[in-house]
């Protein structure tokens, strides 16, 4: 699955549109970790416990958002964003959305291949390459 924040991806072709996709999830500080996190507060700098909380909010919420794309057909999101808001004192919402579309990478020597979208229509695929793929190009 390609996932862009951009409204196309360079070296692809949108074959197909299929909505607006998105994964979301409520979260509410873990009281001892929050408890923790106050006194960090006090000292200024990073609070690690609500660090962590976001990242596996974000990864959730990505894992949500790309099985709703996948199970309407998609390959690839575009436009993709992160938006967070407060429920009451003690409740975060977090989602991330996008457009799913179907992609087709532009082969080498096609105007607006990439290397990226070479390798991957060498290989048949609509997905992303690896970075070895690119690589050996």
């Amino acid at each position: 699955m390609i996932i862009v924040t951009s409204n196309d991806i360079p070296g692809y072709h949108i074959e197909a549109v299929f909505g607006e996709v998105m994964g979301m999830t409520v979260r509410s500080a873990n009281i001892v970790g929050g408890f923790t996190a106050s006194f960090r507060a006090l000292g200024g700098g990073e609070l690690p416990e609500y660090t962590k909380i976001v990242y596996e909010s974000r990864h959730e919420v990505m894992n949500r958002m790309v099985q709703e794309a996948e199970s309407r057909g998609a390959n690839a999101i575009v436009a993709m964003r992160f938006d967070t808001g407060e429920i009451g004192q003690s409740f975060t919402e977090i989602c991330a959305y996008g457009t799913a579309v179907a992609v087709r990478p532009i082969a080498e020597g096609q105007a607006g291949s990439t290397p990226q979208s070479a390798a991957d229509a060498a290989r048949g695929g609509s997905g992303p390459a690896t970075v070895q793929d690119t690589r050996a190009r």
